[in-house]
């Protein structure tokens, strides 16, 4: 049997130091066969594992010392002969995950550094930094966990399953906008070479064959709507209250905006003499430019409005930067409570029962249009913005259609106060 090594404290292997001899000299700390501390001429001190693997001989080394302790040198040891009883060559494995590294390094490109390259060289695009924090947020709370560390050019479709099942179903707008991110970084990825062949996120012929269309799952609902009825009760009792939320929903309801049109308007966009209200682009959901014929109520609110120097926003917050979506929420919420508190049932949806938001008020506007009014529904629709398709939109586009949706609103804004309607180019419905 061969010898087994006295096993040697710290201590002593501290006090451990070259003899003299021409050569680099060896000692035998015990504890682990075949575990060593080999001391140079010039006092160097470094741990070996001598060994056998298969019929090869190993010399397998585990750092310097004292930077590894002799505890972690024994540690090292048993787990480098724990693998050689599985038949894993320690030296061989060593080489194959340095390559594997240096491979990964010279060539790789893993999702969660292709995610910040793919925001960096698109920032240009991104409308607003709330919508770059979006793309973000959603990436970092569903995809990175799962892909972030993860080669791009390794990532399959079942990878992308594993990100998107979860919330398919539950939270299937998010998961639609999440594909659709994940899909734009990988194909960024492929662009720069970091990947080859389909893209797995790809939906047309891919994903869809393995998850169900989104309007299938899901059913489009509207936000909850003031009630035609009670609008002008509603719109009364809005003005009554104080706030530059108060009045930047009123803006809101005037004409039939979002939100965030309103709460990001700036006072250059307004033109008085004009009485119109130019939204550039970039501040808009369909990225197009959207005209805005103001009445005269929306233009007597503008002059009530103070303008703070160095500030360009019409309604701006306390501390000077933007309105929160929240604060026109509150007041909403707050104006129910109290319709609620005083007897009453509050700002109630029709269709659903559920409590009035500020977006449901441009299902009201709609509402109203198409059923107490003739004008006509693409110009109703080109009022709030949406999409009516290039050539009907085109010709709505035109000069004069400006002033007829003038009248439009100006109607719109008679209601809401509840004025006798004028007479105008239009016909009210009997009820």
């Amino acid at each position: 049997m061969p010898k087994v090594a006295k096993e040697l404290s710290a201590i002593e292997v501290k006090r451990l130091t070259h003899m003299g001899s021409a050569n680099n000299e060896t000692f035998a700390v015990g504890g682990v066969a075949g575990l060593l501390l080999q001391v140079t001429q010039n006092g160097a001190r470094t741990w070996l594992l001598r060994t056998k693997v298969g019929d090869k001989r190993r010399e397998i080394g585990f750092g310097s010392y004292p930077e590894v302790s002799l505890a972690v040198a024994r540690e090292r040891a048993k787990e480098a002969k724990a693998g050689i009883r599985v038949g894993i060559d320690p030296v061989e494995h060593k080489r194959v995950v340095r390559a594997a590294v240096a491979a990964e390094q010279k060539r790789g490109l893993k999702f969660d550094n292709a995610v910040d390259q793919h925001l960096g060289a698109k920032l240009s695009e991104f409308k607003n930094i709330k919508h770059r924090a979006q793309w973000v947020s959603t990436l970092k709370t569903y995809a990175i966990p799962i892909l972030g560390p993860m080669l791009v050019s390794e990532i399959t479709v079942q990878d992308v399953l594993l990100v998107l099942k979860p919330i398919w179903h539950d939270k299937t707008e998010t998961a639609k906008r999440l594909r659709g991110r994940i899909e734009r970084v990988l194909s960024s990825a492929t662009v720069m070479g970091h990947r080859t062949g389909a893209n797995p996120a790809r939906w047309k012929d891919n994903l869809e064959e393995l998850l169900p269309a989104p309007s299938k799952i899901t059913k489009p609902e509207n936000q909850p709507a003031v009630r035609i009825e009670d609008i002008t009760d509603w719109f009364s009792k809005l003005k009554m209250l104080d706030g530059v939320g108060s009045r930047a929903l009123e803006f809101l309801t005037l004409n039939a905006s979002r939100s965030g049109e309103v709460r990001g308007a700036v006072w250059s966009e307004i033109d008085m003499e004009r009485k119109l209200w130019t939204i550039p682009a970039v501040r808009m959901k369909m990225d197009r430019e959207h005209i805005v014929p103001l009445s005269e109520p929306a233009l007597e609110l503008l002059t009530r409005l103070p303008r703070i120097k160095g500030n360009p926003l019409i309604f701006p917050a306390p501390r000077g930067g933007e309105l929160s979506d929240m604060t026109l929420s509150a007041t909403m919420r707050r104006m129910h409570e109290r319709e609620v508190l005083e007897g009453r049932i509050g700002f109630l949806d029709r269709r659903s029962g559920r409590r009035a938001v500020p977006h449901g008020l441009r299902s009201t506007f709609r509402d109203w249009v198409g059923d107490k009014t003739t004008f006509d529904g693409y110009m109703a629709e080109l009022a709030l913005a949406h999409k009516i398709g290039d050539k009907t939109e085109a010709a709505y586009l035109r000069a004069d259609m400006i002033e007829k949706r003038r009248l439009m609103m100006h109607a719109w804004s008679q209601m809401l106060n509840g004025q006798k309607i004028g007479e105008i180019m239009f016909v009210i419905k009997d009820e």
